[in-house]
C-alpha cells in the first residue's frame, strides 16, 4: 500500500523547496496580533535521503487541545526517530490564537468547521485554506492528533472513515487501544482531505487543558509503529509490543437523568458488564440519588470528569 510515485523528490511550501536528504523548519505567517506582533506557524519538514510516502503529523487544531502539542513536542526533541525514506511533515500547533487564549476555536471559529477555507474569509477559513494549499497538497496521508474536550477525557483511541480501506490498514498498524470508524464531518479536515483522496487518521486521547501521560506514550508509539512499518526511521527504534486494538463496532453515550453532583465507579478504557453500576448522581441537598448502570456489555471509551452536571450531559462513552 502507498507503493505509487512519491512525492517527496522535492517538496514546495510557501516558496520554499525541500529535497531528499533535507530538513527545514518553515515559518508561515497568518495574521498579526493588534499590538502588530507577528504570529507565525512553525512547520518542520524531514526529507528522508530515499523515495517513501509523506506523512502530515498534526497537532493543535483545536488550541486547548494540548495534550496533542505534548506529544508532537516529544517526538521532535527525540533525535532517534531520524528519518532515513519518505517524509514527515510536522505542525506541532496549529492553533496558535486558540492556545494563547486557552480555546478549542481561533477567534470565535473552529477551523476544523472551516475547511477547505477562503484565502478572504475569517482568521479560521485563512489558516484552513492555506494549509490545504501548502502543506495537505505534499501528502499522502496525516494523523492528527486531539483529545476529549468539555472535562471529558478519552481513552486512547483511533478514528478512521468507514469507506476507506487505506486509512484502515493505517489504523491496524498504529493499534491504539481501541479503533473504530467515525463519520465524516462537513467542512472538517478529515473530511476535505477525503475529498482529495488522501487518509486521515484521528488520534484522540486526553482531555483539553490537560497532559495526559498514558495517552501521550500511546499516540508516539502508535505514531512510531507507521513510522517503522513504512522503513521512515530505523527498525532498532524499540516500541514496546501490546495487545493488538480492540476494534469498537457500537458506540452509545450514557446521559444524565437529572442535574447534581456526579461520582463515578469505574476507570476509563475499562471492561464493564451490563448492569454493572458505572456511578451515580447525587441532588446537592441528599434528597435523589440515581444510580447509573451499564446498558450493555463494553468498554469505556471516554469519561466525563467534572463531577456537576446537568441534566442530558455526557457522562460515559460505552463501546462494544
Amino acid at each position: 500500500m502507498y507503493q505509487k510515485d512519491f512525492k517527496n523528490k522535492i517538496v514546495e511550501i510557501r516558496g520554499h523547496r525541500i529535497g531528499l536528504g533535507e530538513n527545514k523548519l518553515i515559518k508561515i505567517p497568518v495574521d498579526r496580533l493588534p499590538t502588530g506582533t507577528l504570529i507565525e506557524i512553525p512547520v518542520y519538514v524531514f526529507n528522508g535521503k530515499e523515495l517513501g510516502p509523506t506523512v502530515l503529523l498534526q497537532g493543535g487544531l483545536h488550541g486547548d487541545e494540548v495534550n496533542s502539542i505534548e506529544m508532537i513536542r516529544r517526538m521532535l526533541i527525540d533525535k532517534s526517530y531520524k528519518i532515513n525514506c519518505g517524509c514527515v511533515i510536522v505542525v506541532p500547533l496549529l492553533n496558535i490564537f486558540g492556545f494563547l487564549n486557552l480555546s478549542r476555536d481561533m477567534h470565535g471559529k473552529d477551523i476544523n468547521r472551516s475547511f477547505p477555507g477562503s484565502k478572504k474569509g475569517s482568521l479560521a477559513s485563512r489558516v484552513a485554506y492555506y494549509h490545504m494549499k501548502e502543506l495537505v497538497k505534499n501528502i499522502d496521508f496525516a494523523i492528527d492528533y486531539h483529545t476529549g474536550g468539555e472535562q471529558r477525557s478519552n481513552f486512547s483511541q483511533i478514528r478512521y472513515t468507514a469507506e476507506d480501506e487505506r486509512a484502515k490498514f493505517l489504523a491496524t498498524i498504529f493499534n491504539a487501544p481501541f479503533m473504530f470508524t467515525s463519520n465524516l464531518i462537513p467542512k472538517s479536515f478529515r473530511n476535505e482531505c477525503s475529498k482529495n483522496n488522501i487518509s486521515v487518521l484521528v488520534f484522540e486521547g486526553g482531555e483539553s487543558l490537560r497532559l495526559d501521560e498514558n495517552a501521550i506514550e500511546k499516540g508516539i508509539y502508535g505514531t512510531l509503529n507507521i513510522l517503522q512499518h513504512f522503513n521512515m526511521i530505523s527498525q532498532e527504534v524499540k516500541i514496546p509490543i501490546v495487545k493488538k486494538s480492540i476494534v469498537i463496532t457500537k458506540r452509545k453515550w450514557i446521559r444524565a437523568d437529572i442535574a447534581g453532583i456526579f461520582s463515578k465507579k469505574v476507570s476509563n478504557g475499562e471492561k464493564v458488564k451490563k448492569g454493572q453500576i458505572l456511578g451515580f448522581i447525587m441532588d446537592t441537598y441528599g434528597e435523589t440519588k440515581v444510580i447509573l448502570k451499564s446498558p450493555n456489555n463494553g468498554y469505556i471509551i471516554a469519561i466525563n470528569n467534572f463531577p456537576i452536571v446537568s441534566m442530558g450531559d455526557a457522562l460515559f462513552h460505552l463501546g462494544k
